[in-house]
Formats: C-alpha cells, sequence, structure tokens
C-alpha cells in the first residue's frame, strides 16, 4: 500500500448508492480504520471537528457547514454532537441527495434524542478486510454465494499459512500498514494507550486505574472468537498481586470500549422458529482488528505457528492462531457484507447450549435466509470440519441458501456434499 494514495474498500459501492438517496451519510468506525481518507473522496469542503479552530467556528456557526460547497464533510462529527441535528433538520429542509458527509470514531454518550432514521444514512467502516490489502483479485463473491445461485467455484491463492499470520499481525489500519517489526509493534502499542489516555476521557469515561484497564483489554483478546463468558474475562484479568476488577468497573470499560468500537463482537443468531433446540445467547468476542488482540497478548509471528498461546488463559477449541484467523476472515465477512446491494444482512453466530454444535458465521439475509460460513486453520477440510455446517443445513432445509467453509488452501471448489471451500484469499465482496 503506497502511503497517500486511497486504496478502494468495499463500502465505496454502498456510499456512492446512498449518496443517491440520502443527503446526509454517517460513516462510522474505530479510529484509524479510514473513515476521513474514505469520505474525502466525496468530499468538496471539509470540516475537522478534531481541529480546535474548525471545532470553534462549527459551535459559533452552523450555518457555516449547511451553506459550504457541497458535498460537505463534517469529520469527528461527535466532538459536537449539535451539528447532527442541525444536518437533520437541513434534510428537513429540503438538502439534495449527497450534500452531508459525517464520520465518528465514538457514539457519544450526549448524543442527538433523534436518530436520523431515514434521513441520515449509517455505515460502518472496519479495518481493511484480506481481499482490500492483497494485491490477487478474489475470485468468489460473497454477494453471489447470498444470491443463492450455489454457483461453481474457481481460482488458486498463492497465499499460504506464513502470510495469513502476517495479516493477522500487520493488521488492517491503512496508516499502521507501512511500518514493520519492532515500529510497527510500538505503533499498535501507541494507538491501544491513546484508547486509554486520550479516547476514553474524551467520552467523559474517567479511568481511575489505567493498568487494570489494559489487563482487561488484554484478557478480552485472549478471549477472540470465544463466548467465554464476561466473569471469566474478568477473573483472568487479576494482577500479579491477587487484585481482580470489580464487576462495576469492568462494565463501564466493555460498554466505553464498544463505543469506541473497539469491541467488534459478534451476536448470536436466533432461529424465527425455536426448532433448534435451547441455543446459547452469548456473543462471540472479536476485537475491531486481531491485530490489537495479537499485540494486546503479546503473540508472535513463531508462537502463533508453533501452536503456542500467549496472553491469560482463557479455554477455547483449537490454537490461539486458529481463533485469530477467523477474527481475521470475521472482519472481512463483514466488510464484503457492507456492500451487499440490498438491505444489509446481518451477521450472527449459532452455539447450542452446551457447545454440541456451532456455526462460526450466519449470514442472514432480509428474508430469513442464511449463509452459513465455518472458519478452519486447514487447507483440506475433512468431514469433521463441515459437521456442524451439515448440521444446521439438516435442520434448517430450503432455508439454507448455502454453506462455505474458509480455510488457509490454495484452491477454491465444491467437495461431494456441497459444500463451498473457499481459501479466505480468495473470498471478495
Amino acid at each position: 500500500m503506497v502511503p497517500g494514495i486511497y486504496r478502494p474498500r468495499a463500502v465505496d459501492r454502498t456510499l456512492d448508492r446512498y449518496r443517491r438517496s440520502f443527503s446526509a451519510i454517517a460513516i462510522e468506525g474505530a479510529k484509524g480504520v479510514g473513515k476521513t481518507a474514505t469520505a474525502r473522496q466525496r468530499a468538496a469542503t471539509v470540516f475537522k471537528l478534531d481541529e480546535p479552530e474548525a471545532l470553534a467556528i462549527v459551535q459559533a456557526d452552523h450555518r457555516r457547514v449547511l451553506d459550504a460547497r457541497p458535498p460537505v464533510l463534517v469529520d469527528e462529527w461527535q466532538r459536537h454532537p449539535p451539528i447532527w441535528d442541525a444536518i437533520r433538520n437541513a434534510d428537513d429542509d429540503g438538502a439534495a441527495p449527497g450534500t452531508f458527509l459525517l464520520t465518528g470514531s465514538a457514539d457519544p454518550r450526549d448524543a442527538p434524542a433523534h436518530t436520523g432514521a431515514g434521513r441520515i444514512a449509517r455505515v460502518r467502516l472496519r479495518p481493511l478486510s484480506l481481499a482490500e490489502r492483497l494485491d490477487a483479485p478474489p475470485t468468489v463473491s460473497l454477494a453471489g454465494l447470498l444470491a443463492g445461485d450455489r454457483p461453481a467455484l474457481d481460482g488458486d491463492s498463492d497465499v499460504d499459512l506464513e502470510r495469513y499470520v502476517d495479516e493477522i499481525l500487520l493488521g488492517g489500519f491503512p496508516g499502521l500498514r507501512r511500518y514493520e517489526g519492532q515500529t510497527h509493534r510500538a505503533q499498535l502499542g501507541s494507538y491501544l494507550d491513546l484508547v486509554v489516555e486520550k479516547d476514553f476521557p474524551q467520552l467523559g469515561q474517567r479511568v481511575r486505574n489505567p493498568d487494570a484497564l489494559r489487563r482487561w483489554m488484554t484478557a478480552y483478546a485472549a478471549a477472540t472468537a470465544t463466548t467465554a463468558s464476561f466473569e471469566k474475562i474478568r477473573r483472568a484479568t487479576t494482577s500479579n498481586d491477587g487484585d481482580e476488577p470489580a464487576r462495576t468497573t469492568v462494565i463501564p470499560y466493555r460498554d466505553a470500549l464498544r463505543r469506541l468500537y473497539v469491541l467488534d463482537p459478534v451476536p448470536a443468531w436466533r432461529p424465527a422458529a425455536g426448532s433448534l433446540g435451547e441455543l446459547g445467547d452469548a456473543e462471540k468476542h472479536h476485537l475491531v482488528d486481531p491485530a490489537l488482540a495479537a499485540r494486546l497478548v503479546r503473540a508472535t509471528k513463531g508462537r502463533l505457528l508453533d501452536g503456542a498461546s500467549s496472553g491469560p488463559a482463557i479455554p477455547r477449541d483449537g490454537t490461539q492462531l486458529g481463533a485469530l484467523f477467523e477474527s481475521l476472515v470475521t472482519l472481512s465477512v463483514r466488510a464484503y457484507v457492507s456492500a451487499a446491494e440490498a438491505a444489509e444482512p446481518e451477521v450472527r453466530h449459532l452455539r447450542t447450549h452446551r457447545g454440541e454444535h456451532e456455526v462460526d458465521l450466519i449470514v442472514e439475509r432480509e428474508d430469513g435466509d442464511v449463509l452459513l460460513i465455518e472458519v478452519k486453520l486447514t487447507a483440506v477440510p475433512d468431514d469433521r470440519d463441515v459437521a456442524h455446517l451439515n448440521w444446521l443445513a439438516g435442520r434448517l432445509g430450503d432455508q439454507v441458501i448455502d454453506r462455505v467453509i474458509v480455510t488457509t488452501g490454495r484452491a477454491a471448489y465444491r467437495r461431494p456434499d456441497g459444500v463451498a471451500v473457499v481459501p479466505a484469499a480468495l473470498l471478495g465482496p
């Protein structure tokens, strides 16, 4: 990736489609994911509210924004929440489609009471997906799989397991991908430090014990791709002197990290009809980028490839590398879903109450039909790897659009049982 050169994003399609219908679009997501760069591709006038002068101008006179040459970008709009209502009112007054763009890296507690529903379209931007990072174009389209035509699959990838580990550790923050080695690790560490030292106070969230917050984030990172209870995560936060943070302390941490889009869990899926027995309702834990999780637990390429774990001990099925690979695929699938032409499908996971069956990702269309996705750290999946997919497909019948297993292999193909085998590097929007 060349600094200063914009790399197209999957969400570009959605933004350009929305600009034809909505007068205002809010692009939301964690800091550093590329919201400003993406919005600037479409803006004629920019107000950066993280700059004191621009913030003072907008606070003094909203008309400076409303009367500026469109499209108008208000960057970090949450620094002055009243601008949201001012733009919503401009829509009521007949603002043309595509007039305003807002970007925000936090969901402020004092956000306007009116959500802007029907007036301001909201789009989530996450870090770069695999398809947005790699030079080789993907050969398997998530949109094509969601269409329900069960397309034939082809394509070969030269991305091997080591490259996937490199991508996990490098991460999808565009501005950090130019760094390497210790410098890159330091940049990720600085990102996490800013969350604790700057972003929390800007939310009005006082951090009495920064070390406890960092330990909680590390324990959460160790729980990546699991449904570990928050009590287990809290107990894993215990310091060397036996100090365990109180529940009343960690719940505000969790809530603030959600509002900053740093936590990005996958909710549990429940079918409309209760035909699957007792299902778990716990969300599956993910940070916004697996690189942050790896940095928090101090994972290294060597330890990951050796099958070793780093950080607090959290029970999981499989290796830490498998969990981080699942997190990378989850990030990518969510990015591809954001480009869907129809109403954005929902991404969920399923786990039976006692864990006998689980499916990593369930992409549900608006009509209730579902695409089932399993993620496995294997090049050649066997019958055991697809057993949960086939179990759930047998229960749901015609509601299942397709079954997919995402792997670290080289070729895309269909197994004799119809399951689509797709290397992560070949999956795209």
